[in-house]
């Protein structure tokens, strides 16, 4: 199996893991410009520091630089969650199908006992939020497709920028027991070994959370 250990090693790994968490919750607000200085004071490390993790976040496509403007954290827009669903689609799609010929039955049980976790939060106050990493059902699916390229493209490049939509647009309401549910489905699909039904029930699992979240940023009640 790949693993993608995200241990911090240094200061700026440190700095980098913690400026983006900040982002993708919301603590640093989307769109908002990025000193070197006022964070550098915040989080008491060198300039130097906070220039090489604000350009691994650009990397990660959670901050863009603009010329005569700098370094921005990315604005959660209509269009922006569309162009990115529309990757995530096709991508989280394979890495379901994958996962249903590829995860062991280990694997397997533990994406189920993950699910079982969250049920009580879900049932009892619809909350469903999912920590970064392993404890997150998307991530654990993405890694189960045993496939490198495929997990770079997802885990190390959209993983995160997808998480900022989910966590500060989608963890709420309604959507909360849908989505579990959706995932329940997933989960009995990659159990039965049906690629395909896996692949079909992540798409459209997909569709309709890009459409809620939609739904959100254009102020349409959902």
């Amino acid at each position: 199996m790949f693993f993608l250990t995200e241990e911090p090693v240094t200061t700026a790994d440190k700095i980098f893991f913690k400026l983006r968490e900040d982002i993708v919750e919301g603590g640093i607000t989307a769109g908002s410009k990025l000193s070197e200085t006022e964070l550098s004071t915040k989080y008491a490390v060198s300039r130097a520091v906070i220039r090489e993790a604000i350009n691994r976040l650009t990397a990660s496509h959670l901050v863009e630089r603009k010329a005569n403007v700098g370094a921005r954290v990315v604005s959660l827009t209509a269009e922006g969650l569309v162009s990115l669903y529309q990757v995530r689609e096709s991508l989280e799609g394979m890495a379901a199908r994958l996962s249903a010929q590829n995860m062991t039955d280990h694997e397997i049980a533990d994406l189920q006992s993950l699910l079982n976790h969250y049920r009580a939060g879900v049932q009892s106050d619809h909350q469903y939020y999912q920590q970064a990493g392993d404890v997150d059902f998307h991530y654990r699916i993405i890694l189960g497709s045993k496939n490198k390229h495929l997990i770079a493209m997802l885990a190390d490049g959209i993983y995160h920028l997808v998480r900022m939509y989910r966590v500060q647009l989608g963890m709420s309401g309604p959507r909360v027991t849908t989505a579990f549910d959706e995932h329940k489905h997933i989960v009995q699909a990659i159990c039965n070994r049906d690629g395909e039904l896996a692949e079909i029930l992540m798409r459209r699992h997909i569709l309709y959370s890009k459409s809620s979240i939609e739904k959100k940023l254009t102020g349409v009640s959902t």
